[in-house]
């Protein structure tokens, strides 16, 4: 299998690649990793079964795009396909560090660049993809509150409540939703949609790397609103965003309503207490 992936990097990269050395390195969580090199060049190839290669084509997509917004780095992809059994995902191999407060405000500093990148007039994206392992719907849609609304917070819902989660109805949450976000019109950004800390790292050399995406064009503060759920990045991050394109009033009532996004989701993947945290953040928003 990984002779056949190395024959399609050949054909891509337009140079032989023969597999020297391989190692299994974290795929996270729903996938296999493996390191692959000839001794010069190192690729990075994610595997699931074949029936998961539209996630992987999703991912190809939106690393891609916002590689090519020249602002943030993310592991360049080169291909993705289904070998035998197995769909898979290409990309360069990036060697981690640790960062400093410097490495951090420059992140902030890029995110921002990234956001303030101009590329559709419409929130969405050109297909649907993933969230973790839940689909994510993404069609386009003129207005950010419908769209928030009906396709982030009221898919979610449909979820949780066949996963057992007592909730008002979905139709009465999202009215609310849109209720709230009616006045917000921001301008749609290039988001990476699930930017936890575990998505954000940084190279030997220092610079600022964003992995793991599940992209969308939305309101930038969904993307900042969640890099302060679970634990939430260094203050020099926010130091270093706010100084290149500073948020908006009203952010912080919003945060917490587009990180209840992120909350069902955790529920509909893990259950748990993730419900009742679900459920007390509802509360605060009827």
């Amino acid at each position: 299998m990984l002779n056949q992936i190395a024959e399609k990097i050949s054909d891509v990269t337009g140079q032989p690649f023969t597999i020297s050395n391989q190692k299994s390195v974290g795929g996270g969580c729903i996938n296999r990793g493996t390191a692959i090199s000839d001794g010069d060049r190192s690729y990075f190839v994610k595997f699931n079964s074949a029936s998961q290669v539209e996630m992987f084509e999703a991912e190809y997509l939106g690393l891609k795009q916002m590689h090519e917004t020249h602002t943030i780095r993310v592991p360049q992809p080169l291909c993705c396909g289904v070998v035998d059994s197995n769909s898979y995902i290409v990309m360069e191999w990036l060697e981690f560090g640790r960062g400093d407060s410097n490495v951090w405000a420059e992140m902030g500093h890029q995110l921002a660049q990234l956001h303030r990148y101009q590329g559709s007039e419409q929130f969405g994206w050109d297909r649907n993809n993933t969230i973790g392992s839940t689909p994510q719907m993404n069609p386009w849609t003129e207005n950010w509150s419908d769209f928030f609304a009906e396709h982030r917070i009221g898919y979610q819902l449909k979820l949780a409540k066949r996963r057992g989660g007592s909730y008002p109805s979905t139709e009465t949450v999202v009215e609310r939703v849109r209720e709230l976000l009616r006045d917000r019109t921001p301008q749609p950004s290039l988001l990476h949609g699930d930017l936890w800390s575990g998505n954000a790292a940084c190279t030997v050399d220092g610079e600022p790397v964003i992995l793991d995406p599940a992209t969308y064009w939305g309101d930038r503060e969904a993307d900042i609103a969640m890099t302060e759920l679970f634990g939430g990045f260094p203050a020099a991050f926010y130091r270093g965003y706010n100084k290149e394109w500073e948020l908006d009033g009203g952010y912080k009532q919003r945060k917490s309503l587009y990180n209840l996004y992120h909350v069902l989701n955790h529920f509909n993947l893990f259950g748990g207490g993730y419900g009742s945290q679900a459920s007390r953040m509802i509360d605060q928003i009827m």
